[in-house]
């Protein structure tokens, strides 16, 4: 497995994956009919959105096996002037595999030194357990709660969980960019 940039070319494989990923972790927290709906045209509208006219200061990274995207990570600088992890997601049947631990790390890396001093944060819902423990057995904070109003009608309970840039900065080698080795927490 190799980790790239992601770029316009993967478009249709992140989304795919992207809403594979939702449709597996949020079956039985978020509604069926939403899941099962138009979840698939609205990540492929979301990627092509920001694929196709990228934010320079955003990082996209894929996890590839033999031409396929395993996995991928997107974080994108806020106004309040931290790094929002907006998305980790690694294949369906390939989750606990190392893949988004070292999706994860080359993200953290990526962010202390192109956005040296900032705060990455991430939102997840409180429902999703694995997701959290995930988070929490990599270092990360919890430091709100609250709910998340979805513009297809419903609401569910979040929390925030954050690396603060202190820690990423005194962390050292266990976010380096070059690391190849298979993470056997993730």
């Amino acid at each position: 497995m190799r980790i790239r940039a992601g770029s316009p070319g993967d478009i249709e494989q992140i989304a795919t994956l992207h809403a594979d990923s939702w449709r597996t972790a949020y079956a039985g927290i978020m509604p069926h009919s939403y899941l099962s709906r138009s979840l698939s045209g609205d990540k492929l509208a979301l990627w092509h959105g920001r694929l196709t006219v990228p934010d320079p200061a955003a990082g996209l990274f894929v996890a590839v096996e033999e031409g396929v995207i395993a996995g991928f990570v997107y974080l994108t600088p806020c106004p309040d002037g931290r790094l929002l992890l907006d998305n980790l997601h690694a294949r369906p049947g390939r989750t606990g595999t190392g893949i988004g631990g070292r999706l994860l790390r080359h993200a953290l890396a990526w962010a202390v030194t192109e956005h040296p001093g900032r705060d990455v944060y991430l939102e997840v819902l409180r429902a999703n357990t694995r997701a959290i423990a995930f988070y929490v057995r990599h270092g990360a904070i919890r430091t709100a709660e609250r709910v998340c109003r979805f513009e297809q009608g419903f609401a569910l309970p979040e929390l925030e969980y954050t690396w603060a840039a202190q820690s990423l900065m005194t962390s050292g080698p266990s976010f380096t960019l070059t690391g190849q080795g298979p993470d056997p927490h993730a």
